[in-house]
């Protein structure tokens, strides 16, 4: 996204932190984003159609396994000896189901991969649109590594719980209720020991799960939190390094990290009390068929209880309800195991789907006007301003730019510089009183026409992964090599890129770090140089580069100037003395207007300001 927040963040303009880390925005439940990962999951019903198929089929080859074990069984403890022949061909049996049902699940593991694959590629790919569809206020109160922790971390977490849990649960629900039918079949008494069980085991893991579930939304919220400030901190390293300020930093950081780490833990501790918890009341639950089915076993064998009996049951019997019991039960102790990845999965996809809910930029209004052929008449009429109701940033500010005219805006910082362009790209629309260019006001017009109407060239350059030619093509994507080379030769970067070794091919790394910031600030007008829309914005697009290369890249602006309407934000006054008309801002309101010789008579804040530089 090239559409920046002009170079400076409306937040030192009196604009209040609004950080969203990880705020709520309406608490989701847990099934209403287990809905939302359905209907990802039913885009590719196909590929979620084979996969159920495939576990319904391994897993009920699985279950056919214990059946035959326990047939053996009885064939090896039959009253007229062992039969071999039975018991060679259902232990036969019994392998054939496991191996058939092991390939199987391979199968399914591997699909429910692609599957998982398919549905985070979909879910990074409307994050990514949406955080492009985002007004820039958004990106002006949300920091840049909660925004990266959530396309990456967050998405990741979604991936692996879909990828991996989706198909554990799958697979347990199938075995527990084909489990479930195979223990009534061979004992219906010894089923009763898991309605005691069972029951115990649901409430306490939904219990659970209600306590854990917030301690997930608190870490994915800290570590988004953690990530923002080691994102910040590592693009200022420079400044840490020259004021002396890693010891200092470096402790802020441990407080996150510490912070982070705590919510990991608490979020994982708790969690994982329920694995043991539910297993020592299945492993109990066991004991009890055991005992159970060794007492029936043996009435049985006694005579006490009649083979057409409920209560009668062979020695393969038990040893089949005890291995279906084993199924039963490992499959809810499992589901217990991954329940927390799960609140952490429902946590990520929550805050994930926040971005998503986030309303777009505001549509243009019904039949926006073009805003073609402009001339570059621009007024303000009465323009009021705040980030926020109760905080005026502009208050009562008039102008008129004829075409062709050049405005410098000068003032301390916080006087709302940055904003006047941020109103003028629509970035922001005003609170009251009219800005127009052409007569049209511009909450009526194309928004993308109007932007199209200006180039900017900031003090942060912004420069992209790719070779120069690219990067100064980027202001105009048909350009010829040779409407490049003039661009970069009114720039002066020309000679600097043609001694390259790759010349114009030479590929700039991120954000051009393999490149002095002066040469960026370059190839970023020579970039300028390249558009041909009427009106310009220069945020002080000299500030980077040295006196003498200044003087020549000054001579190249005046040429990119003529016959263009120019909003300039200047520090250094000697950049704007040509100018049609100074405005001096102070608290939100121009306090001063009029060019050059005009202010330094006047004898205010300008003319104080300029002989304080000249010094």
């Amino acid at each position: 996204m090239s559409r920046g927040n002009m170079g400076r963040d409306p937040r030192t303009e009196n604009n209040p932190n609004k950080h969203a880390q990880g705020g709520k925005l309406g608490k989701k439940r847990t099934k209403d984003v287990l809905l939302r990962l359905g209907e990802y999951v039913m885009q590719q019903w196909p590929l979620f159609l084979v996969a159920i198929v495939l576990t319904l089929l391994s897993n009920q080859l699985s279950l056919l396994g214990p059946m035959y074990s326990g047939e053996a069984i009885d064939a090896m403890s039959a009253p007229g000896g062992v039969n071999f022949d039975a018991v060679w061909v259902n232990v036969g049996k019994m392998l054939i189901c496991y191996i058939g049902s092991a390939i199987l699940a391979y199968g399914m593991a591997v699909l429910m991969i692609h599957l998982s694959q398919r549905i985070v590629y979909t879910m990074r790919k409307q994050l990514f649109e949406k955080l492009t569809s985002l007004p820039v206020n958004y990106f002006d109160t949300h920091p840049v590594g909660d925004i990266i922790s959530r396309i990456s971390y967050d998405i990741d977490t979604v991936n692996s719980s879909l990828s991996h849990d989706l198909v554990q649960v799958m697979t347990s629900i199938y075995t527990v209720l084909g489990s479930l039918i195979f223990m009534w079949n061979i004992s219906k008494p010894m089923i009763l020991v898991f309605a005691i069980t069972v029951p115990i085991s649901i409430i306490f893991t939904r219990y659970r799960s209600k306590k854990v579930r917030p301690l997930f939304s608190k870490r994915s919220q800290k570590l988004g939190e953690l990530n923002g400030y080691a994102e910040e901190m590592l693009s200022g390293c420079r400044t840490i390094a020259a004021y002396g300020r890693e010891e200092v930093i470096g402790e802020r950081f441990n407080k996150r990290n510490t912070e982070a780490m705590d919510a990991y833990y608490s979020a994982e501790y708790y969690s994982a009390t329920m694995g043991p918890s539910v297993n020592f009341i299945n492993n109990l639950s066991i004991s009890l068929v055991m005992i159970l089915g060794g007492i029936l076993y043996m009435f049985s064998q006694s005579g006490t209880v009649a083979e057409t009996s409920l209560f009668f049951i062979t020695l393969g019997g038990v040893a089949q309800f005890v291995q279906y019991s084993r199924k039963f039960a490992g499959p809810i102790n499992e589901f217990a195991n991954i329940i927390h990845e799960f609140q952490s999965a429902f946590s990520a996809a929550e805050r994930v789907f926040r971005i998503i809910d986030e309303g777009p930029e505001p549509a243009d209004v019904e039949n926006a006007l073009p805003l073609n052929d402009v001339e570059g008449e621009v007024i303000f009429r009465h323009v009021d301003f705040g980030y926020v109701p109760e905080k005026k940033i502009l208050q009562d500010i008039s102008v008129d730019v004829s075409p062709g005219q050049t405005i410098a805006i000068v003032g301390p910082t916080g006087a709302g510089k940055t904003t006047i362009i941020n109103l003028l790209m629509r970035f922001y629309d005003v609170n009251s009183g009219t800005i127009t260019v052409d007569g049209k006001e511009i909450c009526s017009v194309k928004r993308e026409d109007l932007r199209k109407a200006y180039t900017m060239v900031l003090q942060d350059t912004w420069l992209f992964q790719g070779s120069i030619y690219e990067n100064i093509r980027y202001g105009k994507e048909n350009a010829t090599m040779e409407e490049v080379k003039a661009a970069a030769k009114a720039a002066r970067i020309d000679s600097y890129i043609e001694h390259l070794p790759e010349g114009y091919d030479t590929i700039l790394s991120d954000e051009g770090i393999n490149i002095s910031k002066g040469q960026r600030q370059l190839i970023t007008i020579a970039r300028a140089l390249l558009s041909d829309s009427p009106m310009l914005i220069l945020d002080e697009a000299t500030s980077n580069v040295d006196s003498r290369t200044e003087m020549k890249i000054q001579e190249a602006m005046n040429e990119l100037m003529k016959n263009r309407t120019c909003f300039v934000i200047a520090h250094r006054l000697s950049t704007i003395q040509n100018a049609d008309c100074i405005l001096v801002l102070q608290q939100g309101k121009i306090t001063e207007k009029g060019n050059h010789e005009e202010l330094i008579n006047l004898g205010g804040f300008y003319s104080t300001l300029y002989n304080a530089q000249k010094e």
